[in-house]
């Protein structure tokens, strides 16, 4: 198996893992766990966000790899398993907020992605990312707790984590020229 074939099925991996990670981490891992709510995080100052949110700024930015490495229809059907996975594992109050705002928000990752992964990755990425992170934060707010409350704090908390994983896809896109690897 080449290199592009082997590096996209660990970004698929790291994609299918950030799932369950995310959903475990909204009951499980905050500076404050209310009974009726998600585990908050500090994501700037005196803003708190639900902390399944740092790992879904990351979910995004793996989606795209995946696409980059594996194509389109791997990452189609990445999205629907992942969706499948998000309602499956996510507490039963949030299953149709987790898996409705899961695909819904990658879809819009993909939708962007896609025609501007040719002009230059690190764009791209972030560009769909942004689109992914807002629709995500809003569909999965207002479904799952009727209302907007922690809007700032989710797309902020992603935000953070796709600026964080941007020079790695710089390296990343550099490596790729050097070696001659092609996107999917």
């Amino acid at each position: 198996m080449d290199q592009r074939r082997v590096e996209g099925f660990i970004y698929l991996l790291g994609f299918g893992a950030s799932i369950p990670l995310s959903n475990w981490m909204i009951g499980h891992v905050g500076v404050v766990c209310p009974d009726n709510g998600p585990c908050l995080l500090p994501v700037g100052p005196g803003i708190l966000a639900p902390s399944g949110v740092l790992v879904v700024g990351i979910a995004l930015v793996l989606r795209d790899l995946v696409q980059r490495r594996l194509g389109k229809n791997w990452t189609l059907l990445a999205i629907a398993v992942g969706a499948l996975l998000s309602a499956l594992l996510a507490p039963p109050p949030l299953v149709v907020a987790s898996g409705s705002a899961f695909a819904i928000s990658e879809l819009a990752d993909f939708a962007v992605y896609t025609p501007l992964q040719r002009r230059g990755l690190v764009l791209a990425v972030f560009a769909s990312s942004v689109v992914g992170l807002v629709v995500d934060s809003v569909l999965f707010l207002q479904l799952a707790f009727g209302g907007l409350e922690f809007l700032m704090g989710q797309v902020l908390g992603k935000v953070w984590m796709v600026l964080l994983s941007l020079p790695l896809v710089a390296w990343l896109r550099r490596r790729d020229e050097r070696l001659g690897i092609q996107p999917a």
